[in-house]
């Protein structure tokens, strides 16, 4: 039985034996280094109201950053912080004008300087889902934190823009159901596919989007099947609609392999088997991957095809690729029926327990995906 019905989350660290001191410790002193620590947190306050998380590779605010940090505040019960990076976001990011309305600009500087004035359809996303959650869990407010309305808003402005004389192009295929990696793009980006946010936003949001998003749901599902590799598992970046690899070589590079962005599928994966168990076929892509890479230190050190070819390029984000294969072990049950499959789950939990949070200049990517397994595998990332 799904979360949704039963309300009841699965707890892997419990299951692999670590006690409930033990995981609300680990829990604690990953918070209090993300969001705290002089040295190496992620998230900064701004003002006497607003705060911000910092991509610490490229020194700037992002979208994607920003709107999963909202989510994992909304898990964690953080409502000043959560707040104050709503607040940065609609006070910076957000367009109120232009081709872009409706939007929020994908980068800023840290002093609130946009650096593009176009969006990452991920951080609407995240947004919208992040603010429902948050009128659930806490009740909505006034202006901007009437939580409902601001995500109703984000996502119609995701479906029906260039509508009705409305500039712009909407976030989603409106023929095809499928999410683009930028609006009006001809292409998609399999990590943007998260169909237990699409169920939800099925029955939160405006009547009249309601069965678009239901229908976009059953959708994704059925593209991840198609996009993940049958034998390794592995998914590209960006993707053609019919699930292949996108190898058209772009102005900013080619993005048709297994590679950072590539890497957050599986974990969706996993938090759609825990919130919802509707399987098309595609909860089987995590075990493919976990054999492929065989917890082999090395294998998560270079990029691949999606055929399982190595590239010479190495991987940027080593962390966050074990965090997102960590947490994909929701798909996986825990049965005296499936107790082989489980035990290669499990050698992944256990490496991902004995990580520490990423030090250094590109530890955003890697902490931000391990701060969402840490929260997945405790059974602490919820539906609100």
């Amino acid at each position: 039985m799904s979360a949704y019905k039963t309300g009841v989350y699965r707890n892997i660290f419990k299951e692999i034996g670590k006690t409930e001191e033990e995981i609300d410790v680990k829990i604690k002193e990953a918070v209090q280094t993300f969001f705290y620590d002089e040295e190496e947190r992620i998230y900064h306050t701004a003002g006497d109201d607003m705060g911000y998380l910092t991509d610490t590779g490229n020194d700037d605010a992002r979208t994607e950053g920003m709107s999963y940090g909202m989510m994992m505040c909304v898990q964690l019960d953080m409502k000043e912080e959560f707040d104050r990076i709503w607040k940065w976001s609609k006070t910076y990011m957000y367009m109120d004008e232009g081709e872009n309305e409706g939007y929020f600009a994908w980068s800023c500087q840290t002093d609130g300087k946009k650096n593009a004035y176009g969006p990452a359809p991920d951080g609407e996303e995240f947004y919208a889902m992040a603010l429902f959650f948050a009128s659930h869990r806490w009740g909505d407010g006034e202006g901007i934190f009437n939580y409902s309305q601001q995500a109703k808003d984000i996502l119609k402005a995701c479906l029906h823009k260039g509508e009705n004389g409305r500039a712009g192009a909407p976030m989603w295929n409106r023929e095809n159901h499928q999410i683009l990696f930028v609006p009006g793009c001809p292409h998609t980006d399999p990590s943007y596919h998260l169909p237990h946010f699409y169920e939800l936003f099925a029955e939160w949001t405006n009547e009249e989007d309601r069965e678009f998003f239901a229908k976009a749901a059953e959708v994704s599902r059925e593209f991840l099947v198609t996009t993940c590799h049958e034998k390794t598992g592995l998914n590209p970046e960006y993707a053609n609609f019919d699930g292949s690899p996108m190898d058209k070589v772009l102005p900013w590079g080619q993005f048709g392999d297994f590679f950072s962005d590539a890497y957050r599928t599986a974990a969706n994966i996993g938090l759609d088997a825990e919130w919802f168990g509707k399987d098309k076929g595609h909860y089987d892509i995590p075990l493919r991957m976990m054999r492929f890479f065989g917890t082999d230190l090395e294998a998560v050190r270079c990029a691949y095809k999606v055929d399982g070819t190595p590239l010479e390029r190495p991987v940027l984000h080593p962390l966050g690729l074990l965090s997102t294969i960590a947490q994909s072990a929701l798909a996986i049950p825990y049965s005296d029926d499936a107790k082989s499959d489980f035990a290669e789950a499990k050698k992944w939990v256990e490496w991902f327990w004995n990580q520490p949070l990423r030090k250094g200049v590109r530890r955003y990517y890697d902490n931000c995906l391990y701060m969402f397994a840490l929260l997945a595998l405790s059974g602490k990332y919820r539906i609100w």
